[in-house]
């Protein structure tokens, strides 16, 4: 694919160059066609065009395509009011003076016109305009997943579920680390690079959410962290993630992050102190006496007294619960039910 890109490319700048050497060829100029050099400067001006043409391309692709449709409406109003404003100064008899202000005009408000239409058609409150935008570059709806979310393979669920919506964004240079990852000599490395590969195909197969492989690389940067707040950038798009240091800095330079861990923490159900829980306790704590249980969702429940009662259910009332970077941990003793069986 990337070499057929290259080859079109080619081809434009080729057509480009001929087609500013048969200009200048035939060009009903005696005074030009008396100098040598003119079908050379033909073929130099084409040449600069056809490389121009690139460069606009490569600006142009990273623009939203929203503001690119009002660029474009804002550009055409502009020169139709400044082709108006024209016809009342055609009376002019200095036909050079005409159309310098022609020009004039022409460069004024089309230039004006494209500002003012990227600009306000954010403004423009569209029924349903989400289908226009709807993966475009640089709309927010479009997220940008990242390697351990993919391999993680909750973020399918999600998709599943219809809570998450726009375009899902795989970058290649994304794929090409799974790839590494599910080659590696490794067996827990290829296990999760493989499941990552899986997680992929699912959510292409089920087609519940639009899935694109993004193809711009950053070859100058070497890290994938870094290429990805590149990436998003360059998007104007979201991460999802679940690396602590990667939301950081991509929060830092003013990216929007959802870390699936943090929408795993919110929808743990809410325990309050003083509430009664059925446990069924499976190891012991740390400190003398103590014993481990989870509840269904995985937080881990620190049981005062409970070590006696090791592969048994038991009634504990909460006492407190602890808030820290890796979870909640709450704290519970023995119902005086409990208590009193022991003795």
């Amino acid at each position: 694919m990337k070499w057929g890109w290259l080859i079109l490319k080619l081809i434009l700048v080729v057509i480009c160059t001929f087609g500013g050497y048969l200009i200048a060829v035939n060009l009903n100029n005696e005074s030009i066609n008396n100098y040598n050099w003119a079908p050379w400067a033909g073929l130099l001006a084409g040449l600069i065009v056809g490389v121009a043409g690139l460069g606009v391309e490569k600006v142009i692709k990273h623009i939203p395509l929203k503001v690119l449709a009002g660029g474009t409406i804002g550009l055409v109003l502009g020169l139709s009011i400044a082709k108006l404003l024209g016809v009342g100064f055609a009376s002019i008899q200095n036909t050079t003076i005409s159309v310098v202000i022609y020009i004039i005009l022409s460069c004024l408000f089309g230039y004006t016109g494209m500002v003012l239409g990227s600009i306000k058609i954010e403004e423009l409150k569209v029924p349903n305009w989400s289908w226009f935008v709807r993966g475009s570059r640089g709309h927010p709806l479009t997220k940008i997943l990242d390697t351990s979310v993919i391999i993680d393979g909750r973020i399918a669920d999600i998709v599943e579920t219809g809570f998450l919506g726009g375009v899902l964004v795989i970058p290649e240079f994304v794929l090409q680390e799974l790839q590494h990852i599910a080659d590696s000599p490794d067996p827990t490395r290829r296990v999760r690079g493989r499941r990552g590969l899986d997680v992929i195909k699912r959510l292409q197969q089920e087609k519940l959410i639009e899935v694109r492989i993004e193809r711009q690389d950053f070859e100058n940067l070497n890290d994938v962290d870094t290429k990805l707040v590149s990436l998003a950038l360059s998007l104007n798009a979201k991460i999802v993630t679940n690396d602590y240091n990667l939301s950081k800095v991509a929060e830092v330079q003013g990216i929007r992050v959802l870390n699936i861990n943090q929408l795993a923490n919110a929808l743990k159900p809410v325990v309050l102190p003083g509430e009664v829980l059925r446990l069924h306790i499976l190891k012991e704590g740390k400190e003398q006496g103590q014993g481990i249980a989870y509840l269904e969702d995985g937080t881990m429940v620190v049981v005062e007294n409970a070590s006696r009662h090791l592969g048994k259910e038991v009634d504990v009332s909460v006492t407190s619960i602890l808030q820290t970077t890796a979870g909640r941990l709450i704290f519970t003793t023995l119902k005086d039910s409990e208590i009193s069986r022991q003795h």
